[in-house]
């Protein structure tokens, strides 16, 4: 690539983010709205967390690979992380079609690990395409863009579970006709969003002394399984000191996301989906409610941290924040009164804001440009 990148206009930077929404909008529904569907399929508390295997795992798995093979792409029409945009975006829009037709809890659980696939397929190369665009100057703007967008995203995809019921009635099934809505709004939203940033954002072109490296490396599907071993062998001290942070982070994160509504329904209406259906649907409702309010504090606060960050440094910055998000935490089980569930959660949004961010800009000036995708990939 280039060694002076141009400076991007605010504008610019919102136009090559517009993507993130999309993605992010159906990561809320995976987050609030799988759950329940399980939930109305009759699936038991114990295979909740086994019928969500499939976000860690892909996670795990797909990112770093799709993003080692982005750093080994190039296409002078279709760019070096667009194809990977796309393909995910198509993959993420097709499952969130068909989810709601979920007649047993395999088919749901089969389209989930199709929709994971998808989402991190065209998640991952996002963070390396910030780091491909933006000067350091701009690179906290950009990423706190994306983390901006992935509370304007989920907050949508939230609120959506309590306003849709309150319009649409009825059942198809076990699954309520509202959630038919929800999720073919993040249809269009998925790949709508994305077409929108690859039509806006054009990718800067390899130098050519990189074209030619890449000549000498021809393109090769088995390529990410040698450069991943290495890449993680020479990995930055910054990226092992993050990875302890990650270990116990998203440890919470998915305890949150699997259990928030049936935690909302015990504490508050003292029901589960078992005991009360039409109650937990109610809960489920509420439940939406609440995660948009912490998406709300997400896109309220992620361009604040900008600011902090340039102010401080990422580090506190990005401390500050997980402190708040685990005090929020720590209280929310124990919270009988629904309207207060809103406060407690509020620090979540914030270190949710900083989580989708600010780790990234702590790396990016530490690995190489050409594992930009690979590295991003295993954060």
């Amino acid at each position: 690539m280039s060694l002076s990148k141009p400076r991007l206009t605010f504008s610019q930077i919102i136009n090559m983010n517009v993507g993130f929404f999309g993605i992010q909008y159906s990561f809320g529904l995976q987050q609030s709205a799988v759950n329940p569907i399980y939930d109305f399929l009759g699936a038991s508390p114990d295979e909740i967390p086994l019928l969500n295997l499939a976000g860690p795992v892909t996670g795990l798995l797909i990112q770093p690979i799709i993003g080692a093979l982005s750093d080994k792409t190039w296409h002078p029409r279709f760019g070096r992380r667009k194809p990977y945009f796309f393909i995910g975006a198509l993959l993420c829009s097709i499952c969130l079609f068909f989810f709601p037709f979920s007649s047993a809890l395999w088919m749901a659980a089969g389209l989930l690990w199709i929709l994971d696939a998808g989402n991190n397929t065209a998640m991952e190369p996002y963070r390396a395409f910030i780091a491909d665009k933006l000067n350091d100057e701009q690179r906290p703007m950009g990423f706190q863009t994306q983390s901006f967008f992935t509370g304007l995203g989920q907050t949508l995809a939230n609120a959506s579970l309590f306003i849709f019921p309150m319009i649409i009635v009825g059942k198809t099934g076990a699954i309520p006709n509202w959630v038919f809505a929800s999720f073919f709004l993040g249809s269009v939203c998925s790949i709508g969003t994305i077409w929108w940033s690859m039509r806006t954002t054009p990718e800067i072109p390899p130098t050519k002394e990189e074209l030619e490296k890449m000549e000498k490396e021809p393109f090769s599907l088995m390529s990410p399984f040698k450069e991943i071993p290495d890449a993680i062998v020479n990995m930055p001290k910054v990226m092992w000191q993050l990875a302890l942070v990650y270990l116990f982070q998203w440890y919470a994160l998915f305890c949150y996301w699997q259990n928030s509504s049936k935690s909302i329904a015990l504490s508050v209406w003292q029901t589960s989906p078992a005991e009360n259906p039409k109650l937990y649907e109610e809960a489920v409702s509420w439940a939406g409610l609440v995660n948009a309010w912490y998406n709300v504090v997400t896109f309220l606060t992620a361009f604040a941290l900008v600011w902090f960050v340039r102010k401080s440094s990422p580090k506190l910055v990005h401390f500050s924040c997980l402190v708040l998000a685990g005090l929020g935490l720590l209280v929310f089980p124990f919270i009988e009164n629904k309207f207060l569930l809103f406060p407690a959660i509020t620090g979540f949004g914030i270190g949710w804001a900083s989580m989708m961010g600010i780790p990234y800009l702590l790396v990016v000036s530490k690995i190489p440009k050409e594992r930009y995708g690979v590295y991003m990939g295993i954060i």
